[in-house]
């Protein structure tokens, strides 16, 4: 049943109609996959775990009445540690706090660490725990990474709770990555986000003032949060990827921890290619923390090299960034690989952000990333030795699960 699904694929070719600037792109977008943007907000970018932690554990800190928190990756370290103190405090204090965490992501938390949150009145859901009532729902998890405080502040990027976001991406065991603090009416959107998989998990629906409050503008970007989960459109977080990418007139940059698309993926690439539009891609090297999926990912660079497309591994240490910047105008951020398991299986959320000074900083983030990384060239991806071939042709036969 992991293996298969019910629903058929995107299969034909998008038609390029506009430009991501063109007014018509965003209409298309909000109407066809909703929520619309929404206009008034400010994002402020956290890059690794020595800005992004602080923060998240500040606004924790702060929380008047509400916290509303899901993660795909939670474990009993000392950052989980950290955050298991902070958030029974809030509870103790009177503060309605409820986490989802993804049963398989928290798998290696400790039993302790759950009775100690729950104990201080944290209200926690497991998300998918295997029951045979519902095995087939086994290999779908909520892979989104999002952090509301009193409805009004949200925190969103690639960050897992773990120790291996510490750091500043020095040496190896120091992960790059990157999250965001959003605040802004789009806020609503997260946590709209968060009620759509703590309703499936809990069954319980949070929606007075104090989880949904009035938001004031606090900024000019307009922004989206956009989701997808296998039962509500599994090609919807695929399909304005390739409306993006389609769009694109000039330049695009995407930086992505697990690297595995699709015919449908590679083909919208090539297209835009060979429309002149400059794409530069960003992945892991040999610090990943998943070597089958790096071997499926090489296995299918070929055409996009062929075509003119720049890929780069990072050198560092493990790059888990997810980041698109589609003509130095927008951005998305958030929870999503470009993989079958994020596009189809997982549960996912993504903040598009249409705002030129924002994407021309994250341009130059993504350049000192670029600088850190090995570019692949075509001819180096040919003279790959013959053993590393025919592990990434095994590797093939697994593509659809990473």
């Amino acid at each position: 049943m992991n293996f298969v699904t019910a629903e058929k694929k995107i299969q034909h070719k998008l038609d390029k109609l506009y430009s991501i600037s063109d007014p018509q792109f965003i209409r298309s977008v909000s109407a066809l996959l909703g929520p619309s943007f929404i206009e008034g907000n400010d994002v402020k970018v956290l890059k690794n775990g020595d800005e992004i932690f602080p923060e998240m554990l500040n606004a924790i800190q702060q929380a008047k009445q509400t916290i509303t928190f899901e993660t795909f990756i939670y474990w009993s370290e000392s950052i989980g540690e950290d955050f298991a103190d902070a958030l029974s405090k809030r509870a103790r204090a009177g503060v309605n706090v409820h986490v989802l965490l993804d049963w398989l992501g928290s798998v290696k938390m400790e039993k302790e660490q759950l009775d100690k949150m729950l104990k201080a009145g944290v209200e926690i859901q497991r998300y998918h725990k295997p029951h045979w009532s519902h095995l087939s729902r086994l290999n779908n998890r909520t892979h989104r990474k999002l952090l509301i405080i009193d409805g009004k502040l949200g925190f969103t990027g690639g960050v897992g709770i773990a120790n291996q976001w510490l750091g500043n991406a020095q040496n190896p065991n120091e992960w790059r990555d990157t999250h965001f603090r959003v605040s802004g009416p789009v806020v609503a959107q997260m946590q709209a986000a968060f009620m759509d998989n703590w309703i499936k998990a809990q069954g319980k629906v949070l929606h007075d003032l104090r989880y949904f409050p009035i938001i004031k503008k606090t900024g000019s970007m307009p922004c989206q949060m956009f989701s997808s989960s296998p039962s509500g459109g599994s090609d919807s977080m695929e399909l304005i990827y390739l409306m993006a990418i389609t769009a694109a007139e000039e330049s695009i940059y995407l930086s992505s921890a697990y690297f595995v698309p699709d015919e449908m993926s590679v083909n919208t690439l090539i297209d835009a290619a060979k429309r002149g539009v400059k794409i530069r891609i960003i992945t892991p090297g040999q610090h990943i923390d998943n070597d089958l999926v790096r071997r499926v990912s090489r296995a299918g660079w070929g055409d996009l090299l062929k075509a003119k497309i720049q890929i780069a591994e990072y050198s560092p240490t493990m790059y888990h960034c997810k980041i698109l910047i589609i003509d130095n105008l927008m951005v998305s951020v958030g929870s999503t690989n470009f993989d079958n398991r994020s596009f189809r299986l997982n549960d996912e959320a993504n903040l598009n952000i249409m705002d030129k000074a924002f994407a021309t900083e994250q341009v130059k983030m993504f350049d000192d990333d670029w600088h850190h990384s090995h570019q692949i060239t075509y001819q180096a991806w040919l003279a790959r030795p013959l053993k590393e071939k025919c592990l990434e042709k095994l590797a093939l036969l697994l593509k659809t699960q990473v």
